[in-house]
């Protein structure tokens, strides 16, 4: 039998299990509502408070690198600070003995200016002019390019509301070497010269990004990041060797000095590779303070400079008659110290002399403007022409660097009859110092030419390794017609006025120099000054590398005998820099009188 006092208890408990069903169902209900019936315009409500953001994730831009790996050109971080408007003021900080101190925002200031560089009242007013211009500020910026030791410094004041982004910034490891070819980077980041700017495409990072939500206090929402990652640049790997450039830009610096020149360029060329081993110019930039170099030596002229060639197509024309057979380095023509040839041509030698009967090579041992002239008219001028176009000249070279120009000549229909010998003898042409280069590889590569090339490759970020491109090599004259020219060469090395001072021990050598006139900019000649050039390979019998040596209006010496020194001392080093064997079988002497 249910008594009364039974069933009390169990109604209780039914009533109080409905009422807690009933306060769930609500609940529920709610829920229901608030995240699949009224979801948008809760989402909207808030987004009015929670405040999206978003920064930039730097990708950072590829090295540049020599030969064996060395950094000519790297990246390092920088970072950019600033402030939250909205929760600038005082700071608290823990005492060492535990005790709280609050520090006012006048002494903040001059705590973050003492690291950065500003005062205090500029500090102050970077984040009143924010919030005068939006009283809601969360962000003003404070100061860019801060060196990780200032960011350091100012992470550790444990300062809530100041922030930082990092981002890569350009540096260069060695300052000038190779600075000329490497250039530079603007404070922007754009590339402004140099392999920086004609390779920008191998350098280039890709950024990504972060975005968040962040509510009122700036803090970021955890959960609400969304990340898409920053692909690096590629490295760029080049063919010349760093300890060689430096050398010898140390090696053209004084010999510019010395001879009282405006400025000089040392070239290097692997004779059977034709990559660039160095490319040294005085003056030149550092790409770590450019606004310290004159804007015209901040590019390389090398790359962007042409010159009259003078006596070093000498050997260009010898090939051009030796490889057609109209002379071999024993022919003989009878040759003055200064003649008038039948067409009205007047052409004269730099020194005084009889009629001397001059083989070929004795022409170029000498180095006899009448002599070349004379064994020129030997060979038809579109002949001539072809040769030289074969050659490289007035080609340009396949490197891409900005701003490179190509040396200029005339077709043989718009030869007179000065031009006609003039060429001949490097006069009323110009070329570059590629082109000449390229030129001399082919003669020292046994007639074969290899385009010059001054970048390996580009390792992207991802491993790929993209090779560059090499043009077609080209047989320009035959294997024999090589050689000819080669020894002939050498023979100049061994009996020329210059032969005590390009002499390298243990080695023959083999050389041509250039004493060319510089345009006036009126249609003449400057007066009294010359371009000089002295260009020549070793071992003669078994070339390996070229070197050249240009100045620019010398002073004390006017000749190219200016730049006999420099060209022994960098051959010198090349050799001992790539352990080149010395020389075993002795010269061949050749006749410079028939």
């Amino acid at each position: 039998m249910t008594t009364r006092s039974t069933r009390s208890p169990r109604r209780r408990t039914v009533v109080a299990l409905a009422v807690v069903l009933a306060i769930l169902a609500g609940f529920i209900v709610r829920l229901v509502d608030i995240q699949v019936v009224s979801a948008r315009e809760h989402i909207d409500d808030s987004l009015v408070t929670a405040l999206g953001g978003s920064r930039p994730l730097y990708g950072t831009r590829g090295s540049i690198v020599d030969e064996s790996g060395q950094t000519l050109a790297g990246s390092i971080l920088l970072y950019d600070a600033q402030l939250d408007p909205s929760n600038v003021g005082a700071v608290e900080r823990t005492k060492a003995d535990g005790t709280k101190d609050e520090v006012p925002w006048t002494e903040v200031a001059a705590e973050i200016g003492a690291i950065t560089g500003q005062s205090a009242e500029e500090i102050e007013k970077v984040v009143d002019d924010a919030r005068a211009a939006n009283p809601d500020s969360q962000y003003a910026p404070l100061k860019r390019g801060l060196t990780t030791e200032q960011y350091r410094s100012l992470a550790a004041l444990g300062i809530p509301f100041l922030y930082f982004d990092p981002h890569p910034a350009r540096t260069y490891p060695d300052g000038a070497v190779a600075g000329n070819l490497v250039g530079y980077m603007g404070l922007d980041g754009e590339a402004l010269g140099g392999l920086e700017q004609s390779e920008n495409d191998c350098l280039t990072a890709t950024n990504g990004s972060m975005s968040y939500e962040k509510g009122k206090d700036g803090v970021i929402i955890p959960g609400t990041e969304q990340q898409k990652a920053a692909v690096n640049g590629g490295t760029l790997q080049l063919t010349i060797d760093r300890d060689l450039q430096w050398y010898l830009q140390q090696l053209i610096a004084e010999q510019v000095q010395d001879m009282g020149a405006q400025t000089g360029t040392i070239t290097v060329v692997e004779a059977k590779t034709g990559k660039i081993r160095a490319a040294a110019e005085f003056p030149s930039v550092d790409p770590n303070n450019v606004e310290a170099s004159d804007p015209d030596d901040r590019g390389s002229r090398i790359f962007t400079n042409w010159f009259e060639p003078g006596s070093t197509f000498k050997p260009l024309t010898a090939a051009t008659l030796i490889d057609t057979g109209a002379a071999t380095p024993s022919s003989t023509v009878v040759a003055s110290g200064k003649e008038t040839f039948p067409n009205g041509a007047r052409v004269g030698d730099s020194f005084q002399h009889p009629a001397y009967t001059y083989t070929l090579a004795g022409v170029l041992i000498d180095s006899s403007n009448v002599g070349i002239s004379k064994f020129a008219e030997k060979a038809p001028a579109q002949t001539r022409y072809d040769y030289l176009k074969k050659f490289g000249i007035s080609g340009g070279s396949e490197i891409a660097f900005n701003g490179q120009i190509a040396g200029s000549l005339r077709t043989p229909d718009k030869w007179d009859n000065q031009s006609f010998y003039n060429i001949a003898f490097g006069q009323g042409v110009a070329t570059t110092i590629p082109e000449l280069m390229g030129a001399y590889q082919a003669i020292a590569n046994d007639g074969l030419k290899i385009p010059l090339s001054l970048v390996e490759s580009c390792t992207k970020d991802d491993g790929t390794v993209v090779k560059t491109q090499q043009a077609q090599a080209t047989q320009v004259v035959k294997p024999s017609t090589a050689v000819a020219v080669q020894q002939m060469m050498e023979n100049v090395s061994l009996q020329s006025t210059l032969a005590p001072q390009i002499a390298v021990p243990g080695y023959n050598v083999a050389d041509k120099t250039g004493t060319g006139e510089i345009e006036d900019g009126h249609g003449g000649y400057k007066s009294g000054v010359y371009f000089t050039t002295m260009i020549g390979f070793a071992p003669a019998e078994d070339p390996q590398y070229i070197v050249a040596v240009t100045l620019d209006e010398p002073t004390r010496i006017k000749s190219s005998g200016a730049n006999a020194s420099a060209w022994q001392k960098a051959m010198t080093q090349v050799l001992k820099t790539y352990r080149v064997m010395p020389s075993t079988e002795a010269p061949t002497l050749l006749p410079k009188f028939g």
